[in-house]
């Protein structure tokens, strides 16, 4: 039996074995150390499996969804044991298919890629790692170090709480269909922050708007939510750009915002 790899659902089968094998190692306890890497692993969109294998191969806790029935039947008829969770990843509640912490993989979808890792934020003290194959764009965009133009909101949102590390780029031959750009594996580990000293919604809503006017300086783009009376719009780092700023700064502006609320 073949699964038809669904354009609707950004399917493209990885075919290799050696960068199957690769991703896989990503989650090893020889990569992230015994205790992240004894842990339960929800694999998205396993497809047919091929990283899977190496997964279950390794001993680990393995829980896979899938959107695709036709892939669901596949993988209930080829790995009868693996625990297959049918339906879409976006709309589940992790807490309700794996109990305590978990790493995330797969090989992830391109068409809702950047919405998987918005929803890792949201639990984030669930995953305490998470790593995989994506666009090879939005892996380096994740990735990205403050002053380039692919740092981005997803670069701030994720660095915020992970430490981020682009691994290797995989090219499109491996694949099946072979889609048209690169890909690329990146890992992401929690680091230690465990609170920002500012909400939340305070922070993604100076980081988002920051960047949605990413070629505007910080006062124009952002001075809105200060405020003219607030202190911080006399600041140089108003004269700034989004991208020139790092993690701690939007976290300053996020405070500063939050004072002309009070």
């Amino acid at each position: 039996m073949e699964v038809r790899a669904k354009k609707n659902l950004g399917q493209h089968f990885l075919r290799d074995l050696g960068v199957a094998a690769r991703i896989a190692d990503t989650v090893s306890p020889d990569e992230v150390g015994e205790k992240l890497g004894a842990l339960p692993v929800m694999e998205i969109g396993p497809g047919m499996g091929v990283l899977t294998k190496f997964l279950v191969d390794a001993g680990r806790d393995v829980t896979a969804v899938e959107l695709d029935s036709e892939s669901v039947e596949y993988l209930s008829h080829d790995m009868p044991s693996l625990r297959v969770v049918e339906g879409d990843f976006l709309k589940m509640d992790l807490n309700e298919i794996v109990e305590g912490e978990m790493a995330l993989i797969g090989n992830y979808p391109y068409n809702i890629s950047s919405q998987i890792f918005f929803k890792v934020l949201d639990y984030k003290d669930k995953i305490p790692v998470v790593s995989g194959m994506l666009q090879k764009e939005v892996a380096e965009r994740i990735c990205a170090r403050p002053g380039g133009k692919v740092y981005g909101i997803l670069s701030v949102l994720l660095q915020a709480w992970y430490d981020c590390k682009y691994l290797f780029s995989v090219p499109p031959g491996v694949f099946a269909p072979p889609p048209k750009v690169m890909s690329g594996v990146l890992r992401l580990t929690r680091n230690s922050r465990t609170d920002l000293g500012v909400s939340e919604a305070a922070f993604r809503r100076v980081v988002k708007t920051a960047f949605g006017q990413r070629r505007k300086t910080l006062r124009n783009s952002i001075g809105s939510l200060m405020g003219a009376d607030n202190p911080i719009m006399q600041d140089p780092i108003m004269q700034q750009r989004p991208e020139r700023l790092g993690v701690e700064d939007f976290i300053r502006l996020a405070k500063a915002s939050l004072r002309m609320e009070m």
